[in-house]
């Protein structure tokens, strides 16, 4: 089962794919967006035909208390209009720490401030992806 994996941010999306057997994610790209939904979704659909995905992950941010916050009610609805759109299965994945985790990767290997930002989204999806491979 091949997977996408997805981090919705206020400015940018993460996305990560996993290898054909579901176990290894790697970094895809970074699409930028304006808060423009419903064009964010035909995006995700072209790496979908393009890829052949079987199902999505979305990263599910949650407060550090595990309430659900206005970020947290975003994913909730991206999740339900990619399923009516898509027609393939989306699962939550936990994604508290995700963006933290994949900047201090990208510290400790010495990239720069300018490059880590154009990378860390993507770098965090495969994060968030390759938690719900793992947990799976």
């Amino acid at each position: 089962m091949k997977y996408l994996g997805l981090d919705l941010g206020s400015k940018t999306l993460g996305i990560a794919v996993s290898d054909k057997l579901g176990m290894i994610a790697s970094s895809l790209t970074v699409i930028r967006h304006n808060e423009e939904y419903e064009k964010l979704i035909d995006e995700v659909q072209s790496f979908v035909n393009e890829l052949e995905i079987d199902a999505i992950v979305l990263g599910f941010p949650k407060n550090m208390n595990g309430s659900i916050g206005p970020k947290g009610e975003l994913s909730i609805s991206f999740k339900a209009d990619l399923e009516e759109r898509l027609k393939i299965p989306v699962y939550l994945q936990d994604e508290r720490l995700s963006t933290k985790s994949a900047t201090d990767v990208l510290i400790k290997g010495n990239m720069s401030r300018k490059k880590r930002k154009k990378v860390v989204d993507s770098l965090a999806a495969t994060i968030i992806l390759q938690t719900y491979l793992d947990r799976r």
